[in-house]
């Protein structure tokens, strides 16, 4: 059962929060109010309906009670009662979900990196794939994809991509994604028509807010050099080419897409914070993992988590045992939401599970 104190105590904080943006604040409060005006109404509205629906069903318990209740009338609050107790149990449900404790970085844009693993070339092709059909899904979001660097395949695909996803939601919807991505197929250079196993990395990381985290100048060595070029083209002759060292984690980041030194560095920034946050949230995240395990698989990029098997045209993630005959439609990104959203249902599961245990 859920706690009538702490449903009032929201709704109490929802009724403050209209009345203070009726009462004409600043600019800053109001925009602060409104974002948590739009975070709990969702919430509320559930709230309310199951409020609602809990005294129709009392009422209706009521009137089954009463002896003076006709045959008739008792066989319609008898049906009544039914549907009103499953909606009971569904507002229920939804409304312990949105008290469940919030990711704070799921709201952010998010920096995704896809590594080719063990396999060669035809790895460097896997990671082209796999970053292709993030872009896809990313379109079909309406998500922004920016290409921060990039290290390409001696016959095509990456050795390395690293991107700039911004949108709403992105890290909520990719934060799973991290891991090792395996395949399972013929490569088009093998002529005995052997299937080959390979491998990509791939790491999601929320880009942090200024407020997230403070960089200190002292704190950074910059270093300029000159932009290498695939295949001799598109050389530079200038040193326009960026690495970052930050000396109190030892991160290193480095940037050469651009031919202008200061984009590069901007870039390098973006990631430097990126990775830093990423680092200081894994760092917390382990803390609490000590007490109570709430993550689909561990969160390690060392992990397997998903294989890709071309002759079966199946994918397989093997964190919550889901097998689907969907290969083309999910490397296409149109059948990822499907994998995405069992991933958010099962870390939901788990994180209900784990509230229970404790309540």
């Amino acid at each position: 059962m859920l706690a009538r104190q702490k449903l009032d105590t929201l709704l109490d904080r929802f009724a403050e929060i209209e009345h203070q943006m009726s009462a004409n604040p600043d600019p800053a409060t109001y925009v602060k109010l409104s974002r948590e005006y739009s975070g709990l109404e969702p919430l509320v509205q559930k709230i309310r309906a199951l409020i609602q629906v809990e005294a129709d069903l009392k009422g209706t318990l009521t009137l089954l009670e009463d002896s003076a209740t006709d045959p008739e009338m008792r066989e319609l609050a008898e049906v009544e009662a039914d549907e009103l107790g499953e909606k009971v149990e569904v507002l229920g449900k939804a409304v312990r979900l949105g008290l469940l404790p919030k990711d704070a970085a799921d709201a952010n844009d998010a920096i995704l990196e896809v590594r080719a693993g063990t396999g060669g070339d035809e790895a460097a092709l896997f990671a082209g794939d796999l970053f292709r059909m993030y872009q896809r899904y990313a379109e079909l979001n309406g998500w922004k994809v920016e290409i921060l660097s990039a290290s390409e395949g001696e016959v095509g695909g990456y050795k390395e991509v690293i991107a700039s996803v911004s949108g709403e939601n992105v890290f909520a919807r990719l934060k799973f994604e991290s891991g090792v991505h395996r395949v399972q197929r013929v490569p088009t250079t093998e002529s005995g028509g052997r299937i080959h196993t390979s491998a990509a990395t791939v790491a999601v990381l929320p880009q942090a807010e200024d407020v997230d985290i403070d960089i200190q100048d002292s704190d950074l060595r910059i270093d300029t050099f000159r932009a290498s070029g695939a295949g001799g083209q598109h050389v530079n002759t200038t040193d326009s080419a960026v690495r970052i060292t930050h000396a109190p984690t030892g991160i290193v980041v480095s940037v050469q897409d651009e031919r202008s030194q200061h984009k590069n560095k901007a870039k390098a920034m973006q990631l430097l914070r990126a990775r830093i946050y990423d680092e200081e949230r894994a760092r917390a995240a382990n803390e609490r993992t000590e007490a109570r395990r709430v993550q689909v698989g561990s969160g390690d990029r060392s992990e397997r988590i998903r294989t890709y098997n071309f002759p079966q045209g199946r994918v397989t993630d093997h964190r919550i045992g889901l097998t689907l005959y969907k290969l083309e439609q999910i490397l296409a990104g149109e059948g990822l939401n499907e994998v995405i959203e069992a991933l958010t249902v099962d870390h939901q599961a788990t994180l209900l599970a784990a509230e229970e245990g404790t309540a």
